[in-house]
């Protein structure tokens, strides 16, 4: 296992107040720009002066490039100029909804246009490599069909917990009938059963990470740009995540790039038995598996995380 320049959970409170919080107002860049039907879509970047390559994000759900601060500084720090952008909807991108909590998409495709156009419009203007491409949870199952849409855009690709399936409280049929009474009976941007506005839960409740610092970080960026904030799903997405999946299952045998999937083994999130199931059919894929690890692989404890983005930066250097 190779050695890299990663934060610790040992002090990550003082370097994260002064180090990283200085390096994003001072090195990493936030703009803007039109995506479909203009939205605004956020972004940020920066640019390593020796680069050994160059990173693209693309963030889960409910998730926002200040979420990534740490992330970010890491891989520069380990010689990659990275770029990330605000999934439309989400983060500090524009809202579709009168009610800017509820999480909403028309389409999948309408988050891979927005991808395309930043990855045109932004990184391959600013750096001479060909970028490689981290996701993460649903940026994953969006990473995977703009890489299925557009097999030359990246070099590899290594995925985080991908939701190429949502992990289902409910037995699958009983979810698809709540789907149909909830398309039948209400707006289609209205919230799912039992979904809400923003909810900042305590740590001892989350179902994301055993890293207590990290939590920490997360809830209080948000807190601090009550902006990013987001609720819980519409009926709409749920549907349109399901046809999203369904199309990445029954492409992936055709797989273009190599890829890496790091699947957290005690996630409570996806679904982990159809994501094994979907990497199983994939070309030019490997598996990791991180036993004990929560959803949140790029947030949990160091003896997960650093396992994580060590497999990630071995792969993108191989």
């Amino acid at each position: 296992m190779s050695q890299y320049v990663l934060c610790s959970e040992v002090d990550l409170e003082s370097v994260y107040a002064t180090a990283i919080q200085a390096f994003w107002q001072n090195r990493v860049q936030h703009q803007m720009f039109a995506g479909v039907g203009n939205v605004d879509i956020a972004y940020a970047y920066v640019l390593h002066p020796q680069a050994l390559g160059a990173i693209v994000i693309s963030s889960g759900r409910i998730e926002s490039l200040i979420k990534y601060k740490e992330l970010v500084y890491d891989l520069y720090q380990n010689g990659y100029s990275v770029f990330i952008h605000d999934h439309r909807g989400q983060g500090l991108s524009g809202r579709m909804l009168d009610n800017p909590q509820i999480g909403y998409v028309g389409n999948f495709s309408e988050y891979v246009d927005d991808f395309k156009k930043f990855v045109d419009k932004v990184v391959i203007k600013k750096t001479d490599h060909k970028p490689k491409l981290l996701c993460h949870s649903m940026g994953g199952a969006i990473g995977a069909l703009m890489v299925l849409r557009f097999p030359e855009m990246f070099e590899k690709v290594a995925f985080s917990a991908p939701m190429f399936g949502i992990r289902p409280p409910l037995p699958n049929w009983f979810a698809k009938l709540l789907l149909t009474l909830h398309a039948t009976f209400n707006k289609k941007n209205a919230y799912f059963f039992g979904q809400k506005n923003y909810d900042n839960q305590p740590f001892a409740a989350n179902e994301l990470t055993h890293s207590g610092i990290r939590y920490q970080i997360f809830r209080q960026e948000y807190q601090e740009v009550p902006q990013a904030q987001l609720g819980g799903v519409s009926g709409h997405w749920l549907k349109v995540a399901a046809q999203a999946m369904d199309e990445i299952e029954q492409s992936v045998h055709a797989f273009p790039i190599p890829a890496l999937v790091i699947q957290a083994g005690a996630d409570q999130i996806v679904d982990n038995k159809r994501q094994s199931r979907v990497v199983a059919k994939m070309a030019n894929t490997k598996l990791k598996v991180i036993d004990g690890s929560k959803h949140e692989l790029l947030e949990e404890r160091d003896k997960y995380r650093v396992t994580c983005v060590t497999a990630i930066l071995d792969f993108f250097r191989d």
